[in-house]
């Protein structure tokens, strides 16, 4: 398997689970991490957004990522995520950081000062520069209040050999479907949402980087291995039975969401660390009944 081969099917945004004071749960964290893995996920997504990484000192963060590479063993690849809104201090994170373990990093487009596309494609390019990883890069405009455009990912594509994919998040079917029209062959087309991992790969994406999957590891992989294989005649009807739950994960925000799923399922402490708060008792309720009903 080859640098640019291992990030297909489905990787797991993990959770970070918390004790009543707010401290990582590690042995929680442990048991998801095994959750996963042996439920069939295809990678781990350490310190992205759904690891409310950004609540988090530096040395807890070296501390959770460690563990984490640690957890895992070699069982499975790595993705780690890295970005920022100063370019400078990205690059110098990432000669400051210890790779071993690590596969590739996930870079979010910077967010805040709302950068020109000129801009995108010269901080990609920096960190592209700097990475002794492949890069992923990230479009989530709804968390950045920045898109990338179809053609800047496309040059960037084309032009940066270690950039090798992209997780695509913007909700934009038609930006997406111009990206899988002309991208180069090996580059990756990812989904950054559960419930539109379906449809992108029918258009052609090679699967998701999932939240749900920290909850429901073996129905999310099972869909994504089906759906990779072209059968969605049989991925199809694990997407329509996880929408419900996908969707009502989102409804107040993440991880809030599924934490408060996961919590239900007796795996953690539903924690969470301000500004993010938990879910309302009528959101917490219609979890609890959805899953009931799977």
């Amino acid at each position: 398997m080859t640098k640019k081969d291992i990030f297909s099917g489905t990787g797991v945004a993990l959770i970070t689970p918390f004790r009543k004071q707010e401290t990582i749960d590690f042995s929680k964290l442990e048991e998801l991490i095994d959750n996963v893995i042996t439920s069939g996920v295809d990678y781990i997504v350490a310190l992205g957004t759904t690891s409310e990484a950004a609540t988090m000192t530096e040395s807890e963060r070296t501390a959770l990522l460690q563990f984490i590479v640690d957890s895992v063993g070699g069982r499975l690849p790595i993705m780690l995520g890295m970005g920022g809104n100063n370019t400078r201090a990205v690059t110098d994170a990432i000669a400051q950081t210890n790779f071993d373990g690590i596969n590739g990093i996930l870079s979010v487009t910077p967010y805040y000062n709302k950068p020109q596309q000129r801009g995108l494609i010269d901080h990609f390019k920096s960190i592209a520069d700097a990475s002794p990883v492949p890069v992923i890069l990230y479009n989530v405009p709804g968390r950045t209040s920045c898109n990338m455009t179809a053609d800047t990912t496309l040059l960037l594509a084309n032009e940066c050999p270690n950039i090798i994919g992209i997780k695509e998040a913007s909700g934009n079917l038609a930006q997406v479907m111009e990206i899988l029209r002309r991208k180069p062959a090996s580059f990756k087309v990812i989904s950054g949402d559960d419930s539109l991992t379906f449809p992108m790969m029918a258009l052609g994406a090679s699967g998701v980087i999932s939240v749900i999957a920290n909850a429901r590891p073996k129905e999310m992989s099972d869909m994504v291995h089906f759906a990779l294989k072209g059968d969605f005649k049989k991925a199809l009807p694990i997407h329509n039975r996880l929408l419900p739950l996908m969707n009502a994960i989102f409804e107040e925000g993440n991880p809030g969401g599924i934490k408060a799923l996961l919590e239900i399922d007796g795996r953690i402490n539903n924690i969470l660390r301000l500004p993010l708060s938990k879910v309302s008792k009528t959101l917490y309720n219609k979890l609890k009944e959805l899953s009931a009903c799977e």
